[in-house]
């Protein structure tokens, strides 16, 4: 972990974000190894004669192992500490990318990816609780951003390795090879996370909960300042002396609404489409006409877009707040849902489509893709963070399961205009429960976020 020459009271910023590109390591296998399904799902219904619903299920199988992911996460990650669920993570992740490439049936393929899907699920919550817990308040929006960064990074990197290995040669080679290296190019951003970890500290606030204090002290100290340090380490112990609470009193006790408010908001981030467009993208376009190239070369387009559109929140989540971004944002999504609807409806196929679509992920990236994770990691109680960020990431994983799975069945059985009707509508009820439920976090610190419940 890097020290440069600092005063004693000052943060020491390279080591802030030295942290949080390590631990956002786990948001970009995240996005690299749910969205490479995308360039091999084509090729593997075609390998193994899927039918509708069995192509959603080789699209959701690592879904499944997410949910019981991030079930078990919390628990994990409060009983070892976060910095050893992670590395698990790294390893589930290189284990999958490796058997997922050499399956001899479409049963094989699903236990690898269920596998992959334990170490997504588990990152998915610790990652950017690990950010928050070391995070200066007055950016912690804006690194915990960094994570949904690393997220959109990584569709981006495995959309443009997707496409290179398809133009490797046909179809036919793609059916029996392609969708193979696609899936095995993931053990290299899992080793590299894995020798990462190597580098950097348990959680501060881990230690003290465990009564390492000398531990947490120093670390809060190489990155805060050793009297800045002191403030905040005496906050955590009065923090964790206050509360003698339960899981279950996250749902009778005044935490309740909290809970409440961050599994709604998970379940509302994923059913309003984002990875049936992630996951299914080049099919998408294919269904209109377009060539199996030109469809993954538009898939990077929307690979592009999100990731620029990221660094909108990235910049505004601690001016703005939480709040309006996914106000503004969800207002947007909800627009361009009803025109991609309108778009299939009256067959504006080509570039008009592709339009619609951008805009709906440009929205999407600038407001729930990050946002959702900035407030789930502020707004539980410290001793039972862990725990409550899975319940409400589970709860994610849930909705994002039942998109990936239903969104084949949907085309075929209703289409694609009330298809993405449907998401529309989600999105307007997003926006009302945000308008009337969430609380803007932005400029406290976690202790500050816990009292007001």
């Amino acid at each position: 972990m890097p020290t440069p020459i600092r005063t004693p009271d000052t943060t020491n910023m390279s080591t802030v974000y030295f942290l949080t590109a390590v631990a956002a390591l786990g948001g970009l296998l995240f996005g690299y190894d749910t969205a490479v399904i995308s360039g091999a799902i084509g090729f593997l219904k075609i390998k193994f004669q899927l039918s509708a619903a069995m192509t959603g299920w080789a699209a959701s199988s690592a879904i499944i192992g997410c949910i019981f992911g991030a079930m078990f996460a919390g628990w994990a990650s409060d009983r070892f500490g976060r910095k050893k669920v992670l590395i698990l993570t790294a390893i589930l992740f290189a284990i999958s990318a490796i058997g997922a490439a050499f399956p001899s049936n479409l049963l094989q393929f699903a236990v690898f990816r269920f596998i992959g899907g334990l170490g997504i699920g588990a990152a998915s919550m610790v990652s950017p609780l690990y950010i928050t817990e070391l995070a200066p308040a007055a950016i912690r929006g804006k690194l915990v951003s960094y994570y949904q960064l690393a997220i959109v990074i990584g569709i981006l990197v495995i959309f443009f390795v997707n496409t290179l290995i398809q133009g490797m040669g046909d179809e036919a080679w793609n059916v029996e090879y392609g969708w193979r290296l696609m899936m095995a190019s993931g053990v290299f951003p899992a080793a590299l996370f894995l020798i990462a970890l190597f580098f950097v500290p348990e959680s501060p606030r881990w230690l003290t909960k465990e009564g390492r204090e000398d531990e947490a002290l120093e670390i809060l100290s190489n990155i805060n300042g050793a009297a800045k340090a002191g403030e905040i380490l005496r906050e955590v112990k009065s923090t964790l002396h206050e509360e003698q609470g339960t899981l279950g009193e996250l749902f009778t006790g005044r935490f309740r609404k909290a809970i409440f408010v961050g599994i709604v908001l998970c379940i509302f981030s994923q059913v309003q489409g984002i990875n049936a467009i992630m996951y299914y993208a080049p099919e998408i376009f294919k269904s209109i006409g377009t060539g199996t190239e030109s469809a993954f070369q538009q898939t990077v387009i929307i690979g592009i877009i999100n990731t620029l559109f990221t660094f909108v929140a990235i910049n505004w989540v601690d001016k703005w707040g939480r709040k309006t971004l996914l106000l503004w944002g969800g207002a947007g999504m909800a627009l361009s849902l009803f025109m991609v609807g309108l778009a299939f409806h009256f067959s504006w196929t080509g570039y008009g489509l592709l339009l619609f679509i951008l805009m709906y992920i440009a929205c999407f990236a600038a407001s729930y893709g990050p946002v959702t994770w900035v407030l789930i990691s502020e707004i539980f109680p410290i001793k039972m963070r862990g725990v409550a960020m899975s319940v409400a990431t589970f709860a994610l994983w849930v909705a994002v399961y039942i998109v990936t799975q239903m969104f084949p069945i949907l085309l075929e059985s209703a289409g694609a205009a009330p298809t993405f009707w449907i998401f529309g509508t989600m999105s307007l009820l997003a926006f009302f429960f945000v308008w009337s439920q969430v609380p803007e976090t932005k400029g406290r610190t976690l202790e500050e976020i816990e009292r007001t419940w």
